[in-house]
């Protein structure tokens, strides 16, 4: 049984045009779409699921695009940054191609050290690409256009905004086991899961700061990682422990899943790793099919008829 936690399982984000989504994660960053369903509790509107090519935990950026919704009011209580890790030697790889491809980034920059790029997805969240040295061990997928050397490896981390950090912070390393790593100007590093699993936190405090209004280009939650029910039981049984208030087990189809609001006022989830997004498709067609939950299959066919259009690959 573990007492930390042990990585970013992923992270879910609210998001407006479905196609525009789509083209800038499996176009521009060159992610594999792996599952395409729908909401769980708004089944008229898209599940988008990006990752490597088998959707691993730690690889998948999740999005709920409801094509009118209003752009989230960046703020205080809320995830700013997705940090996503690429090979160390793939900086100028990635600059090279945005150029080409006219799309804006800034940077390089550097923070606690490493250098990264940073540019805003079509709903304006901020997408950060940091060589990591973990990347270079793991297996790279391309989309025919993404040199495969190059590519999206994983999650690097996250960046919290709050305006008190105290009590963020001992949750995160009293309860969750996740560890303080150093002090970079305004920002402090906390470091979560080992070797491949690896990713920071980084949180940043901003006592006078408004809170953030949710809408499209806003996370909704970040996950973390169990390795089965069995160790989500444990975690669910600490964070009751410690006051909080998670939920019952929630059948996610992919994922067994609980949720609880941080003090800070993030909605965090403790995902299972498995059964994985392998059990309704194969390797070769991830993301082909719209795969429904069991309850919403008899309904299919006025499912299918409310949900935007979408011009993928395999269309």
């Amino acid at each position: 049984m573990k007492n930390k936690i042990n990585g970013i399982h992923h992270i879910t984000v609210l998001a407006s045009d479905p196609q525009k989504n789509y083209d800038f994660y499996t176009g521009i960053l060159g992610l594999r779409l792996v599952k395409k369903t729908v909401n769980f509790d708004a089944p008229d509107v898209y599940h988008f699921y990006y990752g490597n090519e088998t959707g691993e935990p730690g690889t998948i950026l999740t999005f709920f695009p409801f094509p009118d919704a209003r752009k989230g009011k960046k703020g205080t209580g809320e995830t700013t940054a997705v940090a996503l890790s690429i090979p160390q030697n793939s900086l100028d790889y990635w600059m090279s191609y945005f150029a080409e491809k006219a799309v804006d980034f800034n940077g390089p920059q550097k923070k606690f050290g490493r250098p990264y790029i940073s540019l805003l997805d079509p709903d304006g969240l901020i997408i950060e690409l940091v060589p990591d040295e973990t990347a270079d061990k793991l297996e790279g997928w391309s989309n025919g256009e993404i040199d495969k050397k190059h590519s999206i490896r994983k999650f690097f981390g996250a960046t919290f905004n709050l305006q008190k950090i105290i009590p963020t912070e001992n949750l995160l390393n009293e309860i969750m086991g996740i560890e303080y790593d150093k002090t970079d100007g305004s920002y402090k590093r906390y470091i979560i899961g080992s070797a491949e699993n690896k990713a920071r936190i980084d949180i940043i405090e901003f006592s006078s700061g408004q809170k953030s209004i949710s809408g499209a280009g806003s996370v909704h939650h970040i996950a973390w990682r169990a390795e089965n029910e069995t160790e989500q039981m444990m975690w669910k049984t600490k964070i009751t422990e410690a006051g909080l208030l998670p939920t019952q087990i929630i059948d996610r189809q992919y994922f067994r899943s609980i949720y609880f609001r941080e003090p800070g006022g993030i909605l965090f989830e403790i995902a299972t790793d498995d059964p994985g997004f392998l059990i309704d498709e194969d390797l070769a067609n991830l993301g082909n099919e719209l795969k429904l939950p069991t309850q919403y299959e008899s309904k299919r066919k006025q499912i299918e008829m409310s949900l935007m259009p979408l011009k993928t690959k395999f269309n």
